[in-house]
This record gives C-alpha cells, sequence and structure tokens, in this order.
C-alpha cells in the first residue's frame, strides 16, 4: 500500500510539474482588442505588452525581465520623440517615412491575431498596411512574434515579411527596419556591444554584426537589463550593418547598404531574435545563443 501511495505521489508530482511548465505563458487580451499582455507564471505584471492600435504603428512595451522586474524598453523619450519601444520602421519607402511617422494616415491595422495563447511557447501575429498619402496601401507588413524561456533569458522570435501591395521602392539610409528603445537618460550607465566587440555608437555605428546587446542601469534592478538582437543568415543583409545611435538605440538596417524594392505581389521576409535578461554580458555564451538560434532556423 505505501509502494502505490508513493507511486501515486510521483505521478501526480510529475503531472502538475509538467503542467505548470507547459502553462508558463499567457496572453490576454484588452476589450478593445488593441493590445495583447504575455503574462508569465508567478508574476503580477505583464513581462511584455504587445500594442496593435488600428491607426498606429504596432510595438512592443513595456517589456521586463524574466524575474518580471524593471522595464526594459520606452516610447516617445524626449530625444527621440516618434520611438515606440521595440517597433520596425521602413525610412523613405516611395517617398515616405514610416520610422518618425506612426499614425492613422502611415499605418492601418489588418488584424490581430493569437496563434498560441498559453503554454511555454506563445505566439502572436500582426498585420498592417503602410498607406501613402492618398490612403492607398503600399506594403503590406506582417509581424509574427513567438516567445519561450531558457536558461534565465527569454527568447523573443521576429519574423518580419513585406509583401508590395504595388512597386515600392526603399532608399538608402542610415536606419530603417526594426529598432528598439531602451531607457536612457544623461548620466545613466550603459553600453551597446556588438559580437566584434565594439561598443557604441563611437566604435559600432555602421557595422555588420551577427548580434549587439545593449545593457543599461534600470529602475528597480540590482544589475543591469539587457536586450540583445541576434541577426540570422537568412536575412538580404546578413551580416547586417547596424544603427547605434548616441542614447543607446540600435536596429540592423537593410537600407544602409544602398536602396531595395518589392515589385507589386513580391515579399521579402526578415528573421531575428531578441534575448532579454538582467545580469552580466557573457560574450561566449551570447555567441552560443547565436548558434543555436541559427540552427534552429
Amino acid at each position: 500500500m505505501i509502494k502505490i501511495l508513493m507511486t501515486i505521489f510521483i505521478i501526480q508530482s510529475v503531472f502538475i510539474s509538467v503542467r505548470i511548465w507547459g502553462q508558463s505563458f499567457e496572453i490576454q487580451t484588452d476589450d478593445n482588442l488593441e493590445l495583447l499582455k504575455i503574462f508569465k507564471t508567478g508574476t503580477s505584471d505583464p513581462v511584455i505588452t504587445q500594442n496593435a492600435k488600428k491607426g498606429m504603428r504596432p510595438y512592443l512595451h513595456p517589456i521586463r525581465t524574466p524575474e518580471g522586474k524593471g522595464m526594459l524598453t520606452e516610447i516617445h523619450p524626449s530625444h527621440h520623440l516618434h520611438q515606440t519601444g521595440i517597433y520596425w520602421g521602413l525610412k523613405n519607402v516611395n517617398g515616405r517615412d514610416y520610422f518618425k511617422n506612426y499614425a492613422e494616415d502611415y499605418y492601418q491595422r489588418q488584424s490581430l491575431r493569437i496563434i498560441k495563447k498559453a503554454g511555454e511557447t506563445v505566439s502572436w501575429e500582426t498585420i498592417y498596411d503602410l498607406i501613402n498619402e492618398h490612403g492607398d496601401g503600399i506594403l503590406r507588413e506582417t509581424q509574427a512574434w513567438s516567445l519561450r524561456e531558457e536558461d534565465g533569458c527569454f527568447l523573443l522570435d521576429l519574423e518580419w515579411q513585406g509583401k508590395g501591395l504595388m512597386d515600392v521602392e526603399i532608399e538608402k539610409f542610415f536606419v530603417g527596419g526594426l529598432f528598439m528603445r531602451m531607457p536612457w537618460a544623461n548620466g545613466i550607465e550603459g553600453e551597446a556591444i556588438n559580437s566584434m566587440g565594439e561598443r557604441n555608437s563611437a566604435e559600432a555605428e555602421g557595422h555588420r554584426s551577427v548580434w549587439v546587446d545593449v545593457g543599461m542601469e534600470i529602475a528597480d534592478l540590482e544589475s543591469w537589463g539587457h536586450i540583445a538582437i541576434l541577426d540570422h543568415p537568412d536575412n538580404e543583409a546578413f551580416p547586417t550593418p547596424w544603427r547605434i545611435d548616441g542614447q543607446l538605440g540600435i536596429g540592423p538596417s537593410r537600407q544602409i547598404l544602398g536602396d531595395w524594392s518589392l515589385g507589386k505581389d513580391e515579399t521579402t521576409v526578415e528573421k531575428y531574435r531578441l534575448v532579454i535578461y538582467s545580469g552580466e554580458l557573457d560574450k561566449e555564451k551570447m555567441d552560443g545563443l547565436w548558434k543555436s538560434y541559427v540552427c534552429e532556423n
């Protein structure tokens, strides 16, 4: 009888463990279906919030550490009012600037969809049209996101697809595409480091690299908060050059290399992984995470 009871206890313990692990994230929506909030088991605040308003560029903010603490992103900072946490913004698309402009006369939402609501991995998708001055869609962008946790880090994957709704010309510029704004301020300790070991805009601006990590002091965190972006070999510009500004805003940008275009109904895809954590940057570990990302995809 004792052995039977012990066996039942072990089975129940395993089941509970699996169930808890399998439900480590859950996506909740607001009443207007314009926000997706991703909660992690054991945290009271959402660790990631997807903003997907019908008349504004989609963006992620706020993002917290895997411990559910701090706030690693910022929107509308005084030094760059147009920037919105983590977002995708192209420059000079058929003469229009979708990096600095984010309102309804530039973006129209087509859909917001939860792909996997709960589990070890959750995923969702936004689809927006970039519109011209006449209100006509010129490019349809799909952002497919997925989130999981591994070894104390959030791994947040993005697959971005752009489809030409008409012939599209994207001009060369020093920024354009995926961009990340963390809460930098004068006097704050922080730095951006790329996979070559180059630091900040003075050393790394415009250089090609397979990853860039930004770490800085964050309110309510004992150690620095970090977000790294990993590039992927399937991307057209790989290894992609990076915009790294003086306030530690970063983004890989195909536009840095020159003009590119999309024909009507032609599509292009770019893939990135964001690594979200607190503590110190371990370059060897980040190199390993990049290699794992490449092997997975």
